[in-house]
């Protein structure tokens, strides 16, 4: 087995920082470090961080504030950077620059991300690094704060919520999910790869119509109809934001003499797979997360704790559930989660996903809830 690519990020803390954390835990071969900037930084002790990485993915920038905040504080960030690289003895092969395609336009945003950028190619230029200058279009993905990251993100907490969606303006944007660009961020070798990078164009109303018809199914609890990876994503942002309202999903349970019957799932187009499965009383299943996956539990019998914790959190969500009277928790992407036999009896669960098992990419991350 190979050397493991050492790799330093940048904006940890932001939207496609989380992303970025995320896809890089779960690729093998890569451990990543954070560099902090802003107020804490430190050239000395940055350049520690930095000394022998491979690659350094500087995301860290500054979209909101005064003009000369958002200008200035892109400017600033790309210095800080390159002074702890130029201190940096044994320097890293590439830096990767998560720039925008806003950097073409003359406002404060755009001449902040060119000045950023046109400062990171002078240094690597001088100092023998190859940079990546990745213009990256509209970023939509989960996790992303309503009003603040996209209009992805405001309309799908807007429609969560119940709120219709207002389209103040609109017009077509270039979307492109955070976990590609994360990809791109952590395997991109040149910077002709934006060519070939998934993306989609869409109208501010299709975004607003789109969201509203996943709302029309998902609020009774049905799957809407996902045509292809890229509505699969979108619905995976909408109903991350059902859940931080919404975490569980209630049945209509149908009871006579007979017994009690309960629909569980209804999927209005795409593959799926159904798993039964049983678990001894103090045994937990499960322990991992998805990058892409839709997965719902669902308690047939038995008792059970099912715990979910956002990834690189510490916050624990759990769930105390029943087969008496059965509801569905569908696990954000991002989100490791398991379920635990809480009862003395086996406990038997339904599992649901959109996607047919594939051993050779499972989507399946371990990591421990607790």
């Amino acid at each position: 087995m190979g050397r493991a690519m050492r790799m330093v990020l940048t904006g940890a803390g932001g939207f496609l920082g989380w992303h970025t954390q995320l896809r890089a835990f779960a690729t093998n071969g890569i451990t990543l470090d954070r560099l902090s900037l802003r107020e804490s930084f430190d050239a000395s002790g940055a350049s520690t961080v930095l000394n022998g990485a491979d690659r350094v993915v500087h995301i860290a920038g500054v979209n909101r504030g005064t003009d000369e905040e958002v200008e200035n504080g892109n400017i600033h960030l790309a210095e800080q950077l390159v002074a702890a690289l130029k201190a940096t003895q044994q320097k890293p092969r590439t830096v990767v620059y998560a720039n925008s395609i806003q950097a073409t336009l003359d406002n404060p945003y755009g001449r902040g991300k060119q000045g950023a950028a046109e400062i990171l190619r002078a240094a690597c230029d001088q100092l023998g690094i190859v940079l990546l200058d990745l213009k990256l279009p509209n970023l939509f993905g989960e996790e992303g704060k309503p009003k603040y990251n996209s209009v992805v993100a405001t309309f799908a907490h807007q429609v969560a919520t119940g709120s219709t969606p207002v389209v103040a303006e609109d017009r077509e944007l270039t979307l492109m999910h955070s976990q590609e660009a994360a990809r791109l961020c952590l395997e991109a070798t040149t910077e002709l790869e934006m060519e070939t990078a998934a993306v989609r164009i869409l109208s501010v109303s299709e975004i607003a119509q789109t969201f509203m018809e996943f709302h029309r199914h998902y609020v009774v609890g049905e799957l809407p109809a996902l045509a292809d990876t890229f509505a699969r994503d979108l619905f995976n942002v909408y109903r991350a934001a059902v859940f931080k309202h919404r975490p569980v999903i209630k049945f209509e349970t149908r009871a006579d003499d007979r017994g009690y019957l309960v629909e569980t799932m209804k999927s209005h187009g795409g593959e799926g797979q159904t798993f039964f499965s049983t678990t001894k009383s103090g045994i937990t299943r499960g322990d991992h997360f998805h990058l892409r996956k839709i997965e719902r539990f669902v308690v047939l019998s038995g008792e059970a704790t099912i715990r979910l914790r956002k990834m690189f959190t510490t916050d624990v969500l759990e769930f105390a559930v029943s087969g008496c009277k059965p509801v569905a928790i569908d696990m954000p992407v991002g989100w490791v989660h398991s379920i635990t036999n809480t009862g003395k009896t086996d406990l038997f669960t339904q599992f649901w996903t959109n996607e047919i098992f594939d051993s050779s990419d499972p989507d399946t991350f371990y990591e421990k809830v607790l």
